[in-house]
């Protein structure tokens, strides 16, 4: 497996869940290469849980076009037998290397898309426009021009579903897929004692969110949250590890956004405890349609209901799976939906339990992987 991030950065994570139960449940001895945090030369690795994790020496860290790193890659691949072969996204660090090894080891290739780059996608939140104009063509090319000639393709959303259809790739090459849900090590806590550990007021209402953030989604969330702070003062916005945008600087009331600043996974799973309920306020852009942020399942790990805008597959998802509440992605429906239930925070326990118990069956790490296995089998023991 190829993930352009760094060790413990986005697709990283995704593809970590499903190597360790691959390893875990079905066998496999999986090699996980991701880019070094702060290596410029040579390679290193470590086990982690089963899986052999790679750091690979990257010049350009978070950017999956680092030439340096691609070359490194094809040098370190040939070297190594494989059986199969998974790409998770096509930037340069990992198609030229991924490509180098199928073509020289006659092996299957797959693909993973799990975020949409290109045309119309994220690429258009860029706030430079020269940027953002020498990227389209660059980032469409990548994420689109490989993928009919894959053996698999794996999707997290129908967005990119149908774009897959759309690129003339089979449907019996391709597989929704979700993320999986780590309820090992994010677990439900009593909120007092968690909040009491980490220092948090504990008798606040506490909105959650984990992660980076669009400007756009940034916009809606501080609008959004003047509205509710207004009719509940007591309530806090928890920004839970790197956050990119400065949200306290757009609220009327800053004090009331809490920034915890980068934390560890095991701060993570309690800072995700600590919160009434996982906020996502997501713009309905292209961007947005084209994901499926992993900081839902760490919501629903933590037995926390979700209040969240109707964007892309989020919206039916937690409405279908009665793990929390949908509203407009525009402000006045957002604040009216999370004041509603803060105003009757008695049914919070008792969707944060279903959520968990979510998480525990249909999301579980070990259920969305016997899929990947599964495909895996079917695609590579055809023609390809």
């Amino acid at each position: 497996m190829l993930s352009f991030n760094r060790v413990g950065k986005g697709t990283y994570w995704r593809a970590l869940g499903f190597a360790k139960e691959l390893a875990r449940q079905h066998g496999f001895e999986v090699t996980l290469l991701a880019v070094a945090a702060g290596r410029r030369w040579g390679f290193s690795e470590q086990q982690v849980d089963g899986v052999r994790v790679v750091e690979s020496p990257d010049l350009m860290p978070r950017s999956g076009y680092d030439l340096w790193d691609a070359l490194n890659r094809m040098g370190w691949v040939r070297q190594r037998p494989f059986d199969l072969i998974h790409a998770f996204e096509n930037r340069p660090v990992n198609i030229f290397p991924a490509l180098a090894a199928s073509r020289r080891q006659q092996i299957p290739l797959f693909s993973d898309w799990c975020d949409w780059f290109g045309r119309g996608g994220s690429v258009e939140q860029r706030s430079n426009p020269v940027l953002r104009a020498v990227l389209r063509p660059i980032e469409t090319y990548f994420e689109e021009h490989f993928r009919p000639g894959m053996a698999g393709t794996t999707v997290i959303n129908t967005t990119l579903q149908h774009k897959a259809l759309a690129l003339g790739i089979p449907a019996e090459r391709l597989l929704l897929l979700p993320n999986g849900a780590d309820t090992e090590t994010i677990r439900p806590q009593a909120r007092q004692e968690v909040r009491a550990k980490l220092g948090l007021p504990e008798d606040a209402l506490i909105l959650g969110y984990t992660g980076a953030m669009f400007q756009e989604d940034a916009v809606l969330m501080a609008a959004a949250f003047d509205e509710i702070h207004g009719r509940f003062p007591r309530t806090r916005l928890l920004l839970i590890g790197y956050s990119n945008v400065a949200v306290e600087e757009m609220v009327y009331e800053r004090t009331a956004v809490i920034r915890t600043g980068p934390v560890t996974y095991q701060q993570l799973a309690d800072y995700v405890a600590a919160c009434d309920a996982g906020w996502l306020p997501l713009a309905d852009n292209a961007a947005n349609r084209g994901r499926f942020p992993m900081k839902v399942n760490d919501f629903l790990a933590a037995g926390r209901p979700l209040l969240v805008s109707d964007v892309g597959d989020l919206g039916n998802f937690v409405q279908q799976r009665e793990v929390g509440w949908v509203a407009q992605a525009e402000p006045s429906a957002m604040s009216e939906l999370v004041c509603q239930h803060l105003a009757a925070r008695d049914d919070f326990d008792d969707v944060g339990r279903h959520a968990r118990h979510f998480a525990e069956t249909e999301l579980a790490w070990s259920v969305v992987t016997e899929k990947l296995a599964r495909f895996y089998g079917e695609v590579a023991s055809g023609e390809w």
